[in-house]
């Protein structure tokens, strides 16, 4: 019995059981919030800085965006591809909510990439991707839709920052409080303290 819930043990420390995310998810994972971040501290603090650096600034900005909404394509095709899925980290209410809450960020994160786009466009300004230029392919709005989607864009921002917080203090909260496995299943290198309940009974049989 004992070499059968070691032999279990191990199958889920390697990821066998499907109870961690595999690499690329987690590179996809980490790249969105490292985006995120960088595209909302650049647009909270340009309005700080010299003409010349401000406009640096913005590129950036509408650079890294358009390479997180690839990120974000990417991420939903492989999410959607059989075989990528992991098992769910906790049961009842608490698990509803963490699927809610990533339902919600990809749904944000879709509605704000579209968003930047018509910000750009519609005040008839090309999008700038690393210096390439992509042209409106509308007609520019009128000043006050011009603003309201200026005003959504930003209102969106921060509604993503604070849900993601949210989302980053609730897996701190199940390492450090709760001491489960919740935060490394998207952490590489870190392997699970234990094995799940589900697996160990497997391995006794």
């Amino acid at each position: 019995m004992t070499v059968k819930l070691t032999a279990g043990v191990t199958r889920v420390a390697a990821s066998d059981d499907r109870v961690r995310y595999d690499k690329f998810s987690m590179a996809l994972h980490w790249a969105t919030a490292g985006l995120v971040v960088l595209m909302f501290i650049l647009a909270e603090f340009w309005g700080f800085a010299s003409r010349p650096v401000r406009r640096e600034m913005i590129v950036a900005h509408m650079s890294f965006g358009i390479l997180l909404t690839l990120v974000l394509v990417v991420r939903i095709a492989w999410r959607l591809t059989p075989g990528h899925r992991v098992q769910d980290a906790t049961t009842g209410v608490a698990e509803i909510a963490a699927k809610t809450v990533h339902v919600l960020l990809y749904v944000l994160l879709a509605a704000q990439a579209a968003l930047g786009f018509v910000l750009r466009w519609s005040g008839n300004e090309a999008m700038s991707f690393f210096g390439r230029q992509i042209p409106p392919p509308f007609a520019p709005f009128s000043k006050p839709a011009h603003h309201l989607v200026g005003n959504l864009h930003n209102w969106n921002a921060w509604i993503i920052i604070l849900l993601a917080g949210g989302h980053a203090g609730a897996a701190l909260f199940h390492r450090y409080i709760l001491r489960d496995d919740v935060l490394s299943r998207m952490l590489p290198g870190i392997q699970p303290r234990q094995a799940p309940m589900h697996a160990m009974s497997r391995g006794k049989r």
